[in-house]
């Protein structure tokens, strides 16, 4: 079997040639995104392994061997899937791997926000030691937590904020107010999520009924010492309230990984906050999980192209001839 690399910016292709290397496949590194380097550079192959390279109809027509795309990620946005399913083609992709980094990130933000640590480190390096600018600080113990999106990253976040001390409180649509989930945390509305979180952590996707599901109005109700963390969407939250709730006191800070727009301009009104910690969308990061990434993708794929159901594929009705 052929592996085609379309296009990785990846420090190296080592776990993948790994992988290939034990199951008997080739693998070849390629580099490009347009479509006319993508088919000339993946001819023969029987498996692509997409970053960034569009996957379209035509593409796939051009490339008739090919019988499993593999995504490096969660989203498949890249990947044409009604053409590929037309033509008998998985589509796969690695929804999960990020659980544990994306989860530390998410509370690692919230308690250096908390903790008033960005603060504390800038004055202390210009050799300011008073720790009124930090101010308020307060322990983690009995502090509410709400987690707004309840799935596998939402509820990794709930059980580490609970394991240092905050009491966590969760809104998810699927999940009932007034019942409980099965680690014992307690289910409310949005609205109520909102109105009594001290730290909001945002773990739901990017979709027309979330974008900006964090608006002025959503702000508005949230209590003035409230931290927003968010390791989502970037669209989730819409920037410009939430640089206005902070700008006016109406809440104390934020904890960002993903923007509206990224990278984030140097200049952007979110850098001048003391009480704001950002990030470059680096959450999804660990050694773990950038391993795990690489190694899924390429697994998925070798398991279509050997007969086998992979752990993870997004049109599992052409595995079914239908």
């Amino acid at each position: 079997m052929k592996i085609v690399i379309t296009d990785l910016d990846h420090a190296s292709a080592d776990v993948e040639r790994e992988v290939a290397a034990t199951a008997g496949a080739e693998l070849v590194l390629t580099q490009g995104t347009d479509p006319a380097e993508v088919v000339a550079n993946a001819a023969g192959a029987d498996g692509l392994l997409v970053q960034y390279a569009a996957i379209t109809a035509e593409v796939l027509d051009a490339l008739p061997s090919v019988r499993a795309v593999g995504r490096y990620g969660v989203g498949v946005e890249t990947v044409d899937v009604d053409a590929a399913t037309a033509r008998g083609v998985a589509v796969c992709n690695v929804p999960d791997y990020g659980t544990e980094a994306v989860s530390d990130h998410a509370v690692a933000l919230a308690l250096t926000v908390g903790r008033g640590i960005g603060t504390l480190d800038r004055n202390l390096r210009a050799g300011v030691t008073d720790l009124t600018p930090a101010l308020p600080v307060h322990q983690f113990a009995g502090r509410i937590f709400g987690v707004l999106g309840y799935g596998a990253i939402g509820r990794a976040t709930a059980r580490k904020a609970a394991g240092v001390g905050f009491e966590v409180i969760v809104t998810d649509a699927t999940l009932a107010p007034g019942t409980a989930t099965p680690e014992g945390y307690e289910v409310v509305g949005q609205g109520e999520l909102l109105r009594r979180a001290q730290v909001l952590s945002v773990h739901v996707p990017l979709v027309p009924s979330t974008r900006h599901l964090l608006d002025a109005a959503a702000l508005a109700t949230m209590r003035p010492d409230a931290i927003v963390v968010n390791t989502s969407r970037g669209g989730v939250v819409d920037t410009d309230a939430l640089v206005a709730a902070l700008a006016e006191g109406r809440i104390l800070g934020a904890g960002l990984d993903v923007f509206e727009t990224e990278p984030l301009p140097a200049d952007h009104p979110l850098t001048r906050f003391d009480r704001v910690v950002l990030t470059p969308h680096a959450a999804f990061y660990s050694e773990e999980s950038y391993a795990e990434l690489k190694r899924r993708t390429i697994g998925n794929v070798v398991d279509v192209l050997a007969g086998r159901t992979p752990r993870n594929i997004v049109n599992p009705g052409v595995l079914r001839g239908g």
